[in-house]
């Protein structure tokens, strides 16, 4: 007869607050609000840097230097154009697909067209690495015209990479406004260590599997709305909602029922997510500029409640995590919910990459080392010899 055999319980579930790599790209204090890239704050990133800059020290290991920008950034509009037979697949698609759906669809068709696929030296992934930060918003912003039976937009290679996504989505050339807020929604989404999309890449990566099965395996991790798919429903959440006066009942009510506020906590912060202020500044600039301003109001008013309900029930404080405003950000500037999460990915994939890198050529290390962690077996016990098998003929009804 199997029994359940009984084992102490592994408190660690999820592997939170488990150290299973070193790295040097990026550096987070929950406990204090700090994030920073390879040393330098997000704030001061956020502030005086661009996209391109970030994703250079992300994958480089340093700041650039004007002539190193200049380079970095004439290589990222040269790959910009995407192969036909990328946008032949677009066009099959289903118009009900999710972009993330196809953006990690599309990955593994980029692969068959890069000339150093076959090359795994550190030069040739990084090559890899911006062919595909350059090409992911030409495919993101394909797939929307191609839903919308509209032309698909030819990239531009006298557009920032912000801008160009925007022009791509929109065929018209952004105002200033838009694109400086995007370019700085991107450097702030660029890397966040081992979230669960990353380490689903790194833990690819330690199989000596491609750059492109990795970042595949990342776009499926960021997909989950425990992950990036978080910052379409908070929107949602907010749209349900209607008004700030129906605020609190709505709070009320679904933590009444042991449900999430969407927007709402944080794996690692214990306080402010640095990101989540500077997000918020802009979402009030852009409110002001086209008169949405009320979906702020929603939301202060959603994070003014959801956390004195926390402290009156669960006696602690949580605080909005960087879907919260990204969301509202986003959808102030007229882009559609179902891209939100996709936006996080075409930002998000410079700090996959760089993690890949140091996956697979991090010094004084023998890398990549296979990633293999243990469970705790709670199933049936029948001994060390286990059950005793039935054939099927023999076995009761």
């Amino acid at each position: 007869m199997a029994v359940q055999i009984c084992y102490p319980r592994i408190k660690n579930i999820g592997l939170r607050g488990i150290r299973v790599a070193d790295t040097k790209i990026s550096y987070i204090d929950g406990m204090k609000g700090v994030l920073q890239y390879r040393g330098f704050r997000i704030e001061d990133l956020a502030k005086y840097s661009t996209y391109e800059e970030v994703a250079h020290l992300l994958i480089y290991g340093h700041l650039p230097s004007r002539a190193e920008l200049e380079a970095f950034d004439t290589r990222l509009r040269e790959a910009r154009m995407v192969p036909p037979e990328i946008l032949d697949a677009l066009r099959g698609r289903a118009k009900t697909a999710s972009s993330m759906n196809v953006l990690q669809g599309a990955v593994p068709i980029l692969s068959d067209h890069d000339p150093d696929f076959v090359d795994n030296s550190k030069e040739a992934v990084q090559a890899q690495t911006v062919r595909l930060i350059a090409r992911l918003p030409t495919v993101l912003a394909a797939w929307k015209r191609i839903c919308n039976g509209e032309e698909v937009v030819v990239p531009r290679s006298d557009l920032g990479h912000a801008a160009n996504f925007l022009y791509m989505l929109t065929a018209e050339e952004p105002h200033e406004l838009p694109a400086s807020i995007l370019d700085v929604c991107l450097v702030l989404h660029a890397d966040h260590t081992f979230n669960a999309s990353t380490f689903a890449a790194r833990e690819v990566a330690s199989t000596r599997a491609h750059l492109y099965a990795c970042i595949t395996a990342a776009l499926g991790a960021l997909s989950g709305e425990l992950h990036g798919g978080a910052n379409d429903r908070v929107i949602q959440m907010f749209q349900k909602i209607g008004s700030p006066e129906k605020v609190a009942g709505y709070v009320k009510a679904r933590l009444d029922a042991g449900e999430r506020i969407m927007g709402m906590g944080h794996a690692v912060y214990k306080t402010m997510d640095p990101r989540v202020p500077i997000l918020l500044e802009m979402a009030l600039e852009l409110g002001e500029k086209s008169e949405e301003s009320f979906w702020i109001k929603i939301a202060k008013k959603v994070h003014e409640v959801t956390q004195a309900e926390f402290k009156a029930r669960k006696g602690r404080e949580i605080y909005p995590n960087v879907d919260f405003y990204s969301g509202i950000t986003y959808y102030q500037m007229g882009i559609d919910p179902d891209l939100f999460t996709s936006i996080f990915a075409i930002s998000r994939v410079a700090g996959w990459c760089a993690h890949v890198i140091e996956e697979k050529f991090a010094e004084a290390q023998e890398k990549p080392v296979l990633y293999r962690p243990t469970a705790e077996y709670i199933g049936d016990y029948c001994g060390p010899q286990g059950c005793k098998f039935v054939p099927l003929k023999e076995r009761k009804n």
